[in-house]
Order: C-alpha cells, then structure tokens, then sequence
C-alpha cells in the first residue's frame, strides 16, 4: 500500500598531482609538487533506523499499523586546504508499508480508513552546509539542522523518520569565557512532511518560505546555574522572547537538574500577525544513584486578548514536550497547562526505563483536556556497536476534550560513524 523508496549513496573524490622524477646526476632531486586535495580528512556517517508504529483512536477510524525506516547518509571534509573550512551533505530516505494514512495526497484512499502515521515515504538532501571556523567564532551557511535548548521554540523534530532542517546562515562565538552566543537568519524550512501533504484543519506542508531571525545567548556562571536569553523573530507568526535559568545541584547521593523559565510572544516585527500571550515553565529532576524521579509545571497561555490566538511553537521539536501522543500540536485556544510528574531508572548496562504522567487542562475556564500516561524503556544492543533498542507507548485519556488514543513503537537504531 506505501511505496518503498530505496536511497543508494556512494562518495569518493580525490584529486592528486604528481610527476616523473629525473635521474640524479650529481645533483640533489629537485623536490616533488606539493599534493593539492580539494577535499581532506573524509569522514561518512550514517544511521538505519527501522520502527513498528500501532496508532488506535477511541472511533471508527480503523488502527494504524506502520513499518517505517529511516536510512541517513553523511559524508563530510575539510575543504580547499583552507584551514577552518569544512563541508557536510547528508541525505534521508523514508520508506513505508503497512496500514496507515501517511497524510499525502498519493495516499488519499487510506483517508479515513485508518489512523495517521506522518511518515509518508520520501527521499531529500536533509543537510548540505559549508563552515568556517576562526578563533571561537564558528559561521555555518546553508541546509542544517538546529536545536535550541531542550527544543521547546526550535528543533529538528528528529523522533518523526524526516528531520525538519533550516535553509539558513548562522555565527556562534564562544569568545567570552562562558558565553554562547548565536544567530540565525533563516530563509526556509523544511518540515517533516512530504510534498502533497493533506490533513483537513491543519496546514502540512513539506517546506515554506520565510525571513526569520533566531538570537541566543547563555552565559554559565556555574554549575549550579545558566542563564540563557532569546528572541526568535517569526515571520508573519510572532517574536517570542524569553529567559530561563538552569542548572545541576549536585548532593551527596546524586544531583538535581532543573530549568524555570517565562517567554512572551508579540506581534512580529516582520510581517503580518497578532499575538500577545505568555509561557510558563518550572521542571527539576533528581537523579540519585540511577534513580529519577521528576516533576514539571508548564502554560502555552491563552492569548491575553480575544483578538490573538494562544502561545504556540511551530518550529519546535513537539513530540517531547506535551505527551508522546502528540495530542496537542496545535495549542488548545485557551491555552495549556500540563502537570506531569515522572519516575525512572537509568543504568549503564541495564539502560534506562522511565514512566510519566500528565494531566492536562486549559489555561483560560476551566476545561479538562484529559489525562495521560507514557513509558519508555531503551537500551544498548549487546554486541553490535552503535546500535540501541527502544520499546515506547503512549496511552491518552481524553475524557470530553477529544478521543481516546494508544500509541506503540518498536524500534531499533543503529548509528555509524568513520570520524
């Protein structure tokens, strides 16, 4: 029912000068030209990435049962023997069988039929970016990924089989002793989705146009404590600024790593919109001898006026953030408020298993948006290095605000690299 794309990605290059030598009579060898390579010190990476997804609604949509795989090239060099300059290309295919709507076009007739899985087969140039490295000032110039913080504002939705990636020039110096800085002009993203995409209500598309500026900065006073401040300038959606305080406390039996952070978003100053809405976020986690145990408070906020729209964050890396059933991509008009408390374990050799759950409610009035539960357990692959496996399920209770929805995946990663 899914097409299956096959991607083969070969690379070599190699330019070499050379010449005859002459016999010595008498006199010293004349020295042989200097090699010239256009590119130098050639590194390839990759990933395969196979997976099962099983997606049931609480309605008549039938269930969803995906096979997906992720197949990711890379190969990179230091470039022109100019010291500081490097070039990366990266390509992704997606590839699919099985019962699911991958929400395109060419797969309309399982509209309906059964439940989505947005991982519709598709091959693309994911990264192709040239860096130029001086001092602690790094510039990097074309399609790349990039992940802010813990993704909440930007990211590269890296859990979905297709990146979103950035078309984009960006500097980040780290001249001042513990200060990150970092800007970005972005002209284009490409999101997760393939060309033709079709989902009623909301738009999917496969890449947009835009004139989009992020600006970031951390300074890190100590462990226990960063500072970071940011501006991300939208085009035609909104400038969200914000600050947040993180850090790791460490005690006699372990450490307490928490964040507390507040962001408004504003009219853009590029472009048409409205928005005026506030967020909200206060997490920390103990992690004591392997043990975790968490608690997170976070608000999207309805908007502050009737006229604008709750806060939402349509670059950002969604899944992780308001439960693994992507139940709210789209921030609820009035608002979100998610309070989840998590427990787990995390060993070297045992790997790590972990439970949270979530209840959810509006912002604005009093709405109940739910409850819901997510466990995870993910390890190393004894014997075959670079390879992990995860078991993952998500099970929502909607009570009045939507359906009923279970989520499974079974999936396997095997990561290689030459470098």
């Amino acid at each position: 029912m899914k097409k299956t794309l096959l991607l083969s990605v070969a690379a070599s290059a190699m330019l070499m000068a050379g010449g005859d030598i002459a016999p010595v009579v008498e006199t010293e060898a004349a020295p042989a030209p200097a090699e010239f390579l256009i590119f130098n010190n050639i590194y390839a990476k990759g990933e395969i990435r196979p997976r099962y997804e099983f997606v049931n609604t609480d309605n008549t949509v039938g269930d969803a049962n995906a096979y997906t795989n992720r197949l990711q090239l890379g190969i990179g060099a230091d470039f022109m023997q100019i010291d500081g300059l490097s070039v990366y290309l990266e390509a992704t295919n997606v590839a699919g069988t099985g019962d699911y709507y991958d929400i395109t076009d060419d797969d309309i007739g399982d509209k309906g039929i059964y439940n989505v899985v947005a991982d519709p087969g598709q091959t693309r140039i994911t990264q192709a970016y040239m860096d130029y490295k001086f001092g602690d000032t790094l510039i990097r110039a074309g399609r790349q990924g990039v992940n802010l913080d813990n993704q909440r504002f930007v990211g590269t939705v890296n859990w979905r089989q297709m990146p979103q990636t950035y078309d984009a020039a960006a500097i980040i110096n780290n001249s001042i002793e513990n200060l990150d800085l970092m800007a970005a002009y972005i002209w284009r993203v490409n999101t997760i989705f393939a060309p033709h995409s079709n989902l009623t209500g909301i738009k999917k598309v496969d890449a947009f146009d835009t004139n989009s500026v992020i600006l970031h900065g951390a300074y890190h006073f100590m462990p226990e404590l960063t500072l970071t401040a940011y501006d991300y300038l939208i085009e035609d959606f909104a400038d969200t600024y914000g600050i947040a305080a993180t850090g790791n406390i460490g005690l006699d039996f372990g450490k307490v790593s928490y964040r507390a952070e507040y962001a408004h978003q504003a009219d853009p100053t590029n472009g048409e919109g409205s928005a005026d809405a506030d967020y909200y976020n206060i997490e920390a986690t103990l992690n004591a001898n392997g043990f975790l145990v968490g608690a997170r408070y976070e608000v999207l906020g309805a908007g502050n006026d009737a006229t604008v729209g709750s806060f939402k964050t349509p670059l950002a890396t969604l899944h992780g953030q308001n439960g693994w059933a992507d139940m709210f991509l789209n921030t609820p008009d009035d608002g979100l408020v998610d309070v989840n408390g998590m427990i787990g374990y995390k060993h070297e050799t045992l790997g790590l298993i972990k439970a949270v759950y979530h209840d959810f409610s509006s912002d604005a009035g009093s709405t109940d948006y739910g409850t819901e539960w997510d466990v995870v357990y993910k390890n190393k692959i004894p014997g075959v290095k670079g390879l992990t496996g995860m078991l993952k399920g998500a099970w929502y209770s909607a009570d009045d605000y939507s359906v009923d929805t279970t989520k499974v995946w079974v999936m396997l990663d095997y990561k290689f690299s030459s470098k």
